[in-house]
């Protein structure tokens, strides 16, 4: 119980980080564009987490047996969206319509952002027994 409520209280911490980073990023160069990069990582494990239940399917399965294409497809949308997370900053950044030091911090804050969803759905991932 006590090593559960210290991984959500970690995990919290880290979460706020994150959205601190992402929002100070707009702030401190009144420019709100990078405000996108947290919409598009608290989105991105949302295809991970909806399309396994088409078919069924374990969402963290790594054998290629147990895939299938409704798994691949919302693994490929995941993938795609935290490559945007990623690439938005700096093609934004590229194009001068926001400042580099705004770019490092939004692109810092929404991988921990990301990496907080994945470590809290990892941690508390429940098995499923046979006897359920």
């Amino acid at each position: 119980m006590a090593a559960g409520l210290r991984t959500v209280i970690l995990l919290s911490f880290v979460l706020a980080v994150g959205f601190l980073l992402i929002i100070l990023s707009c702030a401190l160069w009144h420019n709100w564009l990078p405000l996108l990069v947290a919409l598009t990582f608290v989105l991105a494990p949302l295809p991970n987490a909806v399309f396994p239940h088409c078919c069924g399917a374990d969402e963290y399965a790594t054998s290629f047996e147990e895939g299938s294409g409704p798994v691949d497809f919302g693994r490929f949308i995941t993938a795609m969206t935290v490559v945007t997370g990623f690439a938005l900053p700096i093609v934004l950044a590229h194009s001068e319509v926001i400042n580099s030091q705004a770019c490092v911090m939004s692109i810092i804050g929404g991988g921990l952002v990301y990496g907080t969803i994945l470590a809290y759905s990892a941690a508390f991932r429940q098995e499923d027994s046979e006897y359920d």
